[in-house]
């Protein structure tokens, strides 16, 4: 996965011309062929992972009903956030076992540990401290081995294509949290939860298993280092590396307490899982969509717009979500900038500095993601629980965790401007 590295990894200075800056080493980037097969295989792995941790918010509201009432809304959105916060804390791991044994038979183990997370959860429902190792710790690491090659394998085969090429693979994970969120409400309403769980354990295990198994690296891996402390010399990593570390407390913020809102405002759980899907579908497009925007209008940019996007949702609409309507409108805003966000950031570092380089930044900039995606929800949660929202049947008291994550979305958009006025004054320009 990672290409040798010959000279330490080095940001463009401020001045040159970023939209320019992996030429030097753009001419080794087959920008296409068997890259589209690897774009394929890791779509799918990306619908496996992405489809349970995107639907744990249903999965979550059902345990708090049944299995484990006794606990805390902030105890069950720590176990899917461990999950999740494990992806990313142990991306720099990966990144080394990829190394030695190579992207295709990393993914094949990340797909193993995940599936059989998920598997064993189903035997764990009513204990807290099986779901923190099943669904936990057994799944986090998988999904940081699955996570990490998604995230850099298509820097190996494209340049000029690369927000779509990024956008093609996080749009399985859109669509595999859309269809497991209805999915998983379906099986638990028809078979329980248990079962429930197996079923998309066994699932995983199916699709996944041949989507590792034609993965392919263009350059052979090495023993190269991973980590270049140098790059925290540059303002506009460092920038983009603190927008992806306090943006990331309020990106899932908005799936894992969407079915507890619903509730509290009339809505029936089957509704509520619809409005997770219809979020999850809609970061479908956003994933999508920014794809093709990084590639015509440059991923900084669109990046930029993407925080901005999720800062204003959160801070405007949500709180005076009162009914289905403005719900609705909601989570479409935000799941479309939700969504965006996991394109346009690994483009914006990948074009920042050459094909061979850029998988390095971007094993740093994930790793900064850790305490986001680990206490970012279950921050939210607190303050759920400290205002007592999940017991009663107004909007009012879920404003203080919605203020919260809109607060820290703005914070993140506001060092992504940063980034990019240091990259050119010009927000005009393609960047």
């Amino acid at each position: 996965m990672i290409i040798p590295l010959e000279s330490p990894c080095r940001l463009p200075a401020p001045q040159d011309n970023y939209d320019e800056a992996p030429h030097s080493a753009v001419d080794a980037v087959p920008n296409g062929g068997y890259g589209w097969t690897v774009v394929f295989g890791c779509s799918v792995i990306t619908f496996m992972f992405n489809g349970w941790s995107g639907s744990w918010g249903v999965l979550q509201a059902a345990l708090f009903q049944t299995y484990l009432i006794q606990e805390s809304t902030s105890t069950l959105s720590f176990v899917g956030s461990l999950g999740i916060a494990l992806a990313v804390a142990c991306g720099l791991g990966s990144v080394r076992v990829s190394q030695l044994i190579g992207a295709r038979y990393s993914m094949l183990l990340g797909v193993l540990l995940i599936s059989f997370g998920v598997l064993f959860s189903s035997f764990t429902v009513n204990n807290i401290g099986g779901l923190f190792v099943t669904a936990g710790v057994s799944f986090g690491i998988g999904n940081s081995l699955t996570y990490t090659m998604c995230n850099t394998l298509p820097m190996q085969w494209f340049n000029s294509r690369l927000g779509l090429a990024n956008g093609l693979v996080k749009l399985g994970g859109g669509l595999g949290a859309t269809i497991m969120a209805v999915v998983l409400q379906a099986l638990i309403d028809r078979v329980g939860i248990p079962w429930a769980i197996r079923i998309i354990g066994f699932f995983s295990l199916a699709s996944g298993i041949p989507a590792a198994l034609i993965i392919k690296e263009h350059a052979p891996s090495s023993r190269a280092s991973f980590v270049d402390m140098s790059l925290f010399k540059r303002m506009p990593f460092c920038c983009l590396f603190l927008a992806g570390a306090i943006g990331t407390f309020a990106l899932f913020v908005p799936p894992f307490f969407l079915p507890l809102f619903a509730r509290s405002i009339g809505l029936s759980a089957s509704t509520g899982a619809g409005i997770v899907a219809g979020f999850n579908a809609c970061t479908a497009v956003g994933r999508l969509g920014a794809g093709f925007a990084c590639d015509k209008f440059g991923p900084t940019n669109m990046l930029l717009l993407t925080m901005a996007v999720n800062a204003v949702s959160m801070l405007s609409i949500w709180p005076v979500s009162y009914s289905i309507g403005p719900l609705v409108i909601f989570a479409a805003l935000n799941g479309i900038a939700n969504g965006a966000f996991f394109v346009t950031m690994p483009t914006a570092i990948g074009r920042m500095m050459p094909p061979g380089e850029a998988a390095v930044g971007m094993g740093m900039a994930i790793t900064g993601w850790t305490g986001g995606y680990l206490m970012g929800s279950p921050i939210a949660g607190i303050l759920v629980a400290a205002t007592g929202a999940e017991k009663l049947h107004t909007v009012e008291p879920y404003r203080a965790a919605i203020f919260y994550a809109g607060g820290v979305a703005l914070a993140s958009a506001t060092f992504v401007l940063v980034a990019r006025l240091r990259m050119d004054s010009k927000l005009i320009k393609k960047i």
